[in-house]
């Protein structure tokens, strides 16, 4: 009797250890399968890694998932939580600022969201621009009929567009007042869209005190005083080259460049390296640090400006009139560092971000007040989009993809007159 149990007990344990086996083969494999790209037997080693150092030392686990954000005092708090299992399900499991995302994934998350373009709703307001008016451009007109043949706009052939000569505009269109400025409302309402996955506050857009900050620059310093770069550059308009850097959104920042220095006597450094031709997602990673350098190099840069194009759909084309010439709208776009699941994200700080606003809403003003319907809304998103590197730092949406050529270096004229305005002081808002 005796040894028929031991024999049953022993066949119960060779199943258990099959089944076990099976099991954990199956588990493997799965894992494999989540990285097709790289080696299966690597990832189900550094996978099985893993699962020990979370079973056996959860915080070192704690450790790697912070990255570079964890602190001796944050170290030192979190032993006795991460050592319990049902802390790690609850912190896994919470909503709101509990939940816990990677510098890495943030990184990734807002290249990706740029990518996808502003899809906003914005409702056109038409304003005559030949009254002075006690308003404010809400939001601006396509005049350009979406059911027109794209092709029937586009020039004879590519690169085939002239340059209109440019008038800038001498009196103002449209006139705000103070005491509009100053609600809250009001200037969320007619200034701003908010991305859903951040938020603003009324400190934040003052307008008093945005308008207090002093923009001009020092033009007699030797060296480049402007630094124009793209995040984006294989971005491309609708009779684009492939290829030829002459056009899309490279040739549209030398175009600017030389605006900027013909006409207003500024010393621009365009800066025309790729960042996005790796991987998309990640070339606010890859620019960061070499525009750090850039601007280490050249301490006379005052300005930085990453000049983008945005992508709609094709039904919506942004081009409005000026000079009486189709010219693509364009927007001014700021990172807040903060968002409504995590709230402030300390570990992409933007010391700069009130001089950011600042900047971008007085150019964002002087556009509306000179060049009414001419600028979207500024756009404000979740992330910080390297804009952390300067005060004076603008990232410019101009036109979208199936803007033409002639439309996009049409608006690089009022773009460069109202820069000027707002970095020499020769108006007042």
């Amino acid at each position: 009797m005796y040894l028929t149990r031991s024999k049953e007990k022993h066949r119960r344990f060779m199943w258990g250890i099959l089944a076990g086996g099976i099991l954990l083969l199956a588990v493997l494999v799965g894992e494999s399968a989540r990285y097709p790209a790289a080696s299966g037997k690597y990832h189900i080693r550094e996978w099985i890694g893993e699962q020990i150092t979370v079973l056996l030392c959860p915080v070192s686990g704690f450790l790697e998932e912070a990255e570079t954000v964890v602190t001796w005092k944050s170290f030192f708090y979190s032993i006795p939580f991460c050592q319990s299992p049902l802390y790690q399900y609850l912190r896994e499991d919470a909503g709101g600022t509990g939940i816990n995302i990677s510098y890495e994934t943030l990184t990734l998350q807002e290249g990706s969201d740029e990518k996808n373009g502003i899809q906003a709703e914005e409702t056109p307001l038409y304003v005559d621009a030949t009254e002075t008016v006690s308003t404010v451009v809400q939001e601006y007109p396509v005049l350009v009929d979406s059911a027109v043949p794209l092709s029937e706009i586009l020039p004879g052939a590519a690169g085939g567009f002239t340059i209109k000569n440019f008038l800038p505009a001498t009196q103002k269109s449209v006139v705000y007042n103070m005491e509009e400025l100053r609600d809250y409302s009001f200037l969320l309402n007619h200034f701003y869209l908010v991305d859903s996955g951040t938020g603003v506050t009324a400190d934040q857009i003052n307008a008093q005190r945005m308008l207090s900050q002093d923009m001009t620059i020092d033009r007699k310093v030797d060296g480049p005083q402007i630094l124009i770069y793209h995040t984006h550059s294989q971005e491309a308009f609708a009779d684009s080259v492939p290829g030829d850097p002459t056009m899309g959104i490279l040739g549209a920042g030398e175009y600017l460049k030389e605006i900027l220095e013909e006409k207003y006597g500024y010393q621009v450094l365009h800066h025309t390296v790729s960042y996005d031709n790796r991987e998309h997602n990640y070339a606010y990673s890859y620019a960061e640090p070499e525009i750090r350098a850039l601007l280490e190099k050249y301490p006379s840069i005052q300005v930085v400006i990453d000049l983008h194009r945005d992508e709609m759909a094709e039904g919506t084309r942004l081009v409005t009139q000026v000079n009486g010439q189709p010219t693509a709208q364009f927007m001014f776009f700021n990172g807040m560092s903060y968002l409504n699941e995590l709230g402030h994200i300390d570990y992409l700080t933007n010391p700069n971000l009130e001089t950011n606003l600042a900047f971008s809403f007085q150019m964002q003003l002087m556009t509306n007040t000179y060049y009414p319907g001419l600028a979207r809304r500024i756009y404000l998103k979740g992330y910080r989009y390297n804009m952390h590197l300067a005060g004076k730092y603008l990232l410019i949406e101009l036109g979208a993809q199936n803007n033409t050529e002639q439309e996009i270096r049409n608006a690089c004229h009022p773009l460069a007159d109202v820069l000027d305005r707002v970095l020499s002081g020769r108006d007042s808002f």
